[in-house]
C-alpha cells in the first residue's frame, strides 16, 4: 500500500502536465514501437502480398521512382526499397537486441564480482576493461568483423564487446557503494556466502541503471550496424541491411536517384532518435537528481 501512495502521485503528475523529457520520451517509445511492430509483422504483411520479397530482383525495373506498384521504387539492380527497408529493421533489431544481450550478459556479472570481491580481480579486470573502452567502438566492431566473419550472430559479436565496459563500470560503482549497506553486512553476519549476497541481495540494488543503457547503447549498436554494412562487413548478402543498401544508393545519387538513399537513410535516423529519446527519459526516472530537478520528486 505504501509502493502506491509513493508512486502514483508521480505518475498522475507525468499524465497530467509532463515536462520536455518526458514527452520526448513518449515520442521515443511510440517510434520504438512502430519499428518493433513492423519487424514482427513485416513476414505476415509480405504472406499477404502487401510487401514484395526483398530478395526478388528480376521482376521489377531497374531505378524506378516511388510510385503506387513500388511506394519507395526500385534500386540499380530491382529491388523492391520498400521491402529493403521494412524487413532491414528486422535484421537491425536481431543484430542488436543479441549484441546488447551479450554484452550485458558479459558486463553485469563481471561489474558486480569486481566491486564485491575487490583487490588483485578488481583491479585486473579495471584495467581490461579501461583498455577496450579507449578504443573507438566502430574501429573495434570492424577489427573483430575481419575476424569473426559476416552473419547475424558474428556482427553481434563483433558489435557487443565494445557494450561489456559500460555494464561493467556502472554495475561495479553501484556494487561498491552498495556492498557498505547495512543490509549486506546482515547478511554476510548470518552466514551467506558470496553467490548468496550478489545474487539476493545485490543484484536488483545495481542494476537500475541497465535499462537506460540498454536503450542507449541499442541506439548506437545500429549507427555501428550500419557502419558495418557500409563497409562490407555486416550481415550476409541475402539479408535486406540498411548499410549496405545505402552504399548502393550512393553510386545512383550523383544521376538524381535519390529514392534508393532517402528512405533507408531515414529509417535507420528515425530508429535511432526514438531509441535515444526513450533512453533519455528512462534515465531521468531512474536517476533521483533528475527527477528532483525536474519537479517530479514531491
Amino acid at each position: 500500500m505504501t509502493v502506491v501512495k509513493t508512486q502514483l502521485p508521480r505518475f498522475l503528475n507525468f499524465a497530467k502536465s509532463p515536462n520536455l523529457s518526458q514527452k520526448l520520451m513518449v515520442v521515443g517509445l511510440v517510434i520504438t514501437i512502430l519499428f518493433i511492430f513492423l519487424a514482427l509483422f513485416a513476414p505476415v504483411f509480405q504472406a499477404w502480398g502487401w510487401l514484395q520479397d526483398p530478395t526478388d530482383f528480376l521482376s521489377n525495373p531497374i531505378h524506378s521512382p516511388p510510385s503506387a506498384k513500388h511506394w519507395f521504387g526500385t534500386s540499380r539492380l530491382g529491388y523492391d526499397v520498400f521491402s529493403r527497408t521494412i524487413f532491414g529493421i528486422q535484421a537491425a533489431l536481431q543484430v542488436v537486441l543479441l549484441a546488447t544481450v551479450l554484452s550485458m550478459i558479459v558486463g553485469v556479472p563481471l561489474g558486480m564480482v569486481s566491486g564485491y570481491v575487490g583487490g588483485k580481480l578488481d583491479k585486473t579486470l579495471l584495467f581490461l576493461m579501461d583498455s577496450i573502452y579507449t578504443l573507438p567502438g566502430l574501429l573495434l566492431s570492424v577489427t573483430l568483423a575481419f575476424v569473426v566473419g559476416r552473419g547475424i550472430l558474428n556482427a553481434a559479436i563483433a558489435i557487443s564487446i565494445a557494450y561489456i565496459p559500460q555494464y561493467y563500470r556502472v554495475v561495479r560503482n553501484h556494487t561498491v557503494s552498495v556492498k557498505t549497506e547495512v543490509y549486506i553486512e546482515a547478511a554476510q553476519a548470518i552466514g551467506a556466502n558470496t553467490w548468496q549476497v550478489l545474487s539476493r541481495y545485490l543484484f536488483f540494488n545495481v542494476i537500475q541503471s541497465v535499462p537506460v543503457l540498454f536503450t542507449l547503447n541499442a541506439a548506437d549498436a545500429i549507427l555501428v550496424l550500419g557502419g558495418l554494412g557500409f563497409l562490407g562487413l555486416g550481415l550476409p548478402e541475402e539479408v535486406p541491411e540498411w548499410g549496405r543498401d545505402l552504399k548502393q544508393a550512393l553510386e545512383a545519387l550523383p544521376t538524381g536517384i535519390w529514392w534508393t538513399t532517402l528512405f533507408p537513410g531515414l529509417s535507420l535516423t528515425l530508429m535511432v532518435v526514438g531509441l535515444s529519446l526513450l533512453g533519455e527519459g528512462l534515465n531521468e526516472f531512474v536517476n533521483p537528481r533528475l527527477r528532483k530537478e525536474n519537479g517530479i520528486r514531491k
